[in-house]
């Protein structure tokens, strides 16, 4: 006896299952055969256990290839890093290896410049060796961070103990600046502007400049 919390049924409502299985059962022919297409025997039931099989399949495909696509960016990201470095570390030294002989090249061709003026028979040769061998000095002092603005500035600045040569570098300067202030009034010898020469030398030797 129906009771008056029960949901009484429509008669006349579409059953939506039963109706699927319905028309599995005439196309598949159910579960004894005998369909539409012949050798079937699908009904729903099976479609969504095959539907379900196939979710969790791709379910689990997926964070596979999720898992390997996040593992190829962080080793992709790693690797990018090491080989950035690696090409950086490359291009540094080849920098360092340029810098170094064009530089070498430069000091090497000015200093056989002055060499060339200081072997000259003349007088203004001697002078122009010397000068030109005090802006070499001057380079010098600029690249090993010795402050000031003029050449003594920079040596006032310099330590004894890591310019062992300083003493030399000071006498040969103070040629220069009797050269540069006194003119054609200097009288330099040859042998005066080749031991300046030497003293040069030996400062340019010491922090390996020509």
């Amino acid at each position: 006896m129906a009771d008056d919390n029960d949901i009484v049924f429509n008669q006349y409502s579409v059953d939506f299952f039963t109706y699927l299985n319905y028309l599995f059962e005439r196309l598949f022919g159910g579960a004894g055969g005998g369909g539409v297409v012949s050798g079937s025997s699908w009904s729903p039931s099976d479609l969504i256990a095959w539907f379900a099989s196939l979710w969790s399949f791709l379910v689990v495909l997926s964070w596979f290839l999720s898992f390997l696509f996040i593992f190829g960016l962080v080793y992709a990201y790693i690797r990018g890093n090491q080989l950035a470095e690696v090409v950086s570390e490359v291009l540094k030294n080849q920098e360092i290896a340029y810098a170094k002989l064009n530089q070498s090249d430069v000091k090497n061709n000015r200093w056989s410049d002055v060499l060339a003026h200081i072997d000259s028979d003349r007088e203004n040769d001697w002078k122009l060796a010397i000068i030109e061998a005090d802006i070499l000095l001057e380079e010098l002092l600029e690249s090993v961070g010795y402050a000031g603005i003029t050449v003594g500035d920079k040596l006032k600045s310099a330590s004894p103990t890591s310019f062992t040569t300083i003493n030399q570098a000071w006498r040969a300067h103070n040629v220069r600046n009797r050269i540069a202030h006194e003119g054609a009034d200097f009288t330099l010898s040859q042998k005066a502007a080749q031991e300046t020469i030497a003293q040069y030398k030996m400062v340019f030797e010491e922090f390996d400049f020509i």
